[in-house]
Order: C-alpha cells, then structure tokens, then sequence
C-alpha cells in the first residue's frame, strides 16, 4: 500500500481498472488533452510520517500567541469570558457534535429538544417571544433582521447607527446592496446615536432602526426616545445587544423592540481566533412568520407525548423556493448547543454574577487607568464592560509595548473612526484579577 490510510492494494486497482475495460490509469484519463495536463509531479513538500506531521503541526500552533499566554482587555465583538468545564465535556459527546440537520424529527428529538430548549433560553433572555434556531454569527443575524423588516414593512430602507460594530454594517451592506435596497448610517455623538439625525432621515420609506446597546465603544444607549420615534414612523426597532450585559440591563423586549440580533460568542464560546461563532436572532409573534432560519416547536404525539419538531419552515430548501424569507441553509447548532450549556449551567444568578463582575471590573481599569491624567476618557457617558480611553501616543505602539508584557491590549479605535486618533477601545471581564489591571495600568503609565 503506498498509503496507511488509503487501503486499496494495487490487486484492487488492477481488478477496477479490467473491470472499467481499460489497462492503466493513463488510459482511464486519455480523453484529457495532453496540452492541458500537468506531466509533472505536485510541487508539495515530501510525505511525512505521524510524528513529523504532529512536530510541524506543533511548530506552527506555536506562532500563534493566545488568552492562555496572554492577558486579554482586548473585546470589539469577541470576548473572553470564563467558560465552566462542565460545558466542553458536554458538547463534546459524539450524538452532539456529529448531529446533522433534523430533517426527520421520528429521529432528532434530542437535537431538536436542545434547539427548542436554547431557543426558549434565548427568548427569555432578550424580551421577545421566539427565537429561531441560531444563525451564522452577529452581523448576518443583524443583516438577515433587516431582510424581515423589509418583508414586513414593504419598505426598502434601512437607518443603522454608526455606533453599531463596524463589521457587521460592512455585512449589511454586503446584503442589502445585492438586492437593491438602502443602507443609511446614522452619525454619532460623544459616542452614542445623534437622535436630531436620525429624527431627520426617518421617511415612510425606513423599514428599520438599528441600535447596538451597548455600543461599539461600550457605551449604553438611551433606547427609550429612540423607541418613540421609530414607532411613530412605523418602522421597526432593531435592537443589537451583547447577551452577557442581559444580566443587569432591561433587555431589549422592555424597551419596545421588535427584533433583537447579536453575538452569541460571549455564551460559553472560546474566541477561536475568529470563529466559528453564533448569531442569535428573536422577535415578537407578530413578525415570528418572517423570521429566518429554523424554528423548533414543541407539539404532542397520536399518544399524547410531547414531541418537538421543525416549524414554520420558509426555506428555499423546502417549499416556498423564491418567495422564501431567507436562504440560510445551516444553523450553528453546536455553538447554540454550547451557549444553551453555558447558560443552563450559570443560570439567573450567574449570568448576573458575570455581568457584575465585569461591569465592575471595567469600572476599576477605567479609573485606574486614567487616574494620572496621563489617559482619558473620550465620552463621558455609562458604560458597561468596554470603555475608550485616549493619549499623546500612537495607539499601535501603545499595544506594542503591553505584547511585550504578555498583555493583549485595546482595539485600536481609529482603524474605523478616524477621528478618534490615538483611542483605544479596553475591555475587562470576570476573567481578569485586581493584579492584571493593575499591571495593565502600571503598563500604560510607563509607555512612552
């Protein structure tokens, strides 16, 4: 065998190639022009054995620096939270992580009922009524909720905050370009949503409101005026929120929202260096049929058990082709199944315990961090986990010089807001002790 792994012996190969009627693997390929053949080998390094192949693999994983050899007040939309044990241990058993999509419900009923189960959880945590079943992450949720107001309102434009993540308006835009619909962006100010803007672009055209709270800069927005104003329009108010502030903040269903998007990342999730995460995606009853992706609900049996299967199914895949509300073909239902696992095992209490721990954290850093007046505050207004702090230094070597301490630092604020020069965007966890703030800010000080 010329491979461990291939087990076709070259008696196989010659038993195929007689059986096809031809007597090489040349011949099998000879209706293949010779000019457009390769004739030569692959130019791929050698084959390696297993330990060569694991030392090379090793070698490189190394290059990478992670929160496991770095202390991380870096956050931006990926968030390093405290993930409990219990819940690697879980995901990872074999009927989880190989469940594929739950076509026959006779039998999925316990992908189905974890689906259903996270669902209700992420109902419950937001306000709203139902949710579906997750989505590929933050921005497409973001993207795939303006789609459903546009349904629903029969309007082609949509208002986002220039407050709202950057990336995820970049997917906006991706999307709503394509099917020829409007994206306006609304400026901020000192940090938060310009309400008399926004008040001037509303038109019988906006389908849709966006409002990230807290915001890209950390900040927490004043959601109640907006809410006035996109409802008298009769539009609708879509609400971006990060799960974890859920804890200690109204959710978005008490301030009035008819849709809520976000992250999911922060539920039980490791940062991955970049994904695979989750978006998650709920509304109320009265928009639940233009809700994209999967929804699972709970029914009985002919003997009166409960059952669960999928529900309001408007996907391409299935029955309405064009006229269907949404082309996602995939949920994330292990990253679901992970945040449904995070946040059983923490519950009410703790969800609130790391939503106090960080809120109070980022508090301490901010106060620590600009006590000497060496930094300060860009907006002075309630933040909840993240805040940005500016000074006479280039921000790039700011951060620069904490990676040499073994400290992954702020996002660099101006990469996307250009004028907020030399800002950086800090972000602190449960995660992080009195000592790694504190050695952050010892950091900063002395960065020249």
């Amino acid at each position: 065998m010329m491979h461990p792994y291939l087990p076709l012996t070259e008696e196989d190969k010659a038993i195929m190639l007689k059986t096809i009627g031809v007597d090489s693997i040349d011949e099998l390929f000879s209706d293949i022009p010779g000019a457009v053949q390769l004739n030569r080998k692959l130019n791929i390094n050698r084959g390696m054995s297993e330990i060569e192949v694991q030392a090379y693999l090793n070698n490189l994983s190394g290059l990478n620096k992670n929160c496991n050899d770095l202390v991380c007040f870096l956050g931006a939309g990926a968030y390093d939270h405290y993930i409990p044990s219990l819940t690697k241990h879980i995901v990872s058993r074999s009927e989880f992580y190989t469940a594929y999509t739950p076509y026959q419900a006779e039998i999925s009923q316990g992908t189905l009922q974890a689906i259903f189960e996270y669902q209700t959880m992420i109902a419950n945590l937001t306000g709203m009524d139902a949710s579906n079943a997750s989505m590929y992450d933050g921005a497409t949720a973001c993207a795939e909720a303006a789609q459903m107001a546009v349904d629903s309102t029969r309007r082609k434009t949509i208002l986002a905050s220039k407050t709202l993540h950057p990336e995820t308006r970049k997917v906006l835009n991706t999307y709503l370009k394509v099917k020829n619909l409007k994206l306006v962006e609304i400026d901020e100010s000192d940090g938060v949503t310009d309400i008399e803007k926004l008040k001037a672009q509303l038109n019988k055209e906006v389908a849709a409101v966006i409002i990230q709270t807290p915001n890209f800069f950390g900040i927490i927005e004043e959601l109640e005026e907006v809410e006035k104003i996109v409802h008298q329009n009769k539009s609708l108010l879509i609400v971006s929120c990060d799960p974890i502030s859920l804890g200690v903040l109204k959710n978005p269903g008490e301030y009035g929202a008819d849709i809520v998007v976000g992250e999911g990342q922060a539920l039980g999730n490791n940062l991955n260096f970049g994904g695979p995460y989750l978006g998650f995606l709920a509304t109320t009853n009265k928009y639940l049929r233009k809700m994209a992706g999967r929804i699972v609900g709970q029914t009985i049996d002919t003997e009166g058990k409960r059952g669960f299967v999928l529900t309001l199914q408007a996907r391409e895949q299935h029955i309405r082709r064009d006229k269907a509300s949404s082309n996602i073909c995939s949920n994330q239902a292990l990253n679901a199944l992970t945040a449904l696992i995070y946040l059983t095992t923490l519950g009410k209490k703790g969800i609130r315990e790391v939503a106090v721990q960080s809120m109070q954290k980022s508090h301490y850093a901010f106060e620590q961090i600009t006590k000497s007046g060496r930094y300060t505050s860009v907006f002075n207004k309630p933040f909840f986990k993240e805040f940005v702090v500016t000074s006479n230094n280039s921000a790039k070597d700011i951060n620069e010089k904490l990676l040499e301490n073994k400290i992954l630092g702020g996002y660099e604020i101006d990469k996307e807001y250009p004028n907020y020069k030399n800002s950086m965007l800090f972000c602190v966890t449960e995660k992080r002790t009195k000592s790694e703030i504190d050695k952050l800010a010892y950091v900063l000080e002395g960065s020249k």
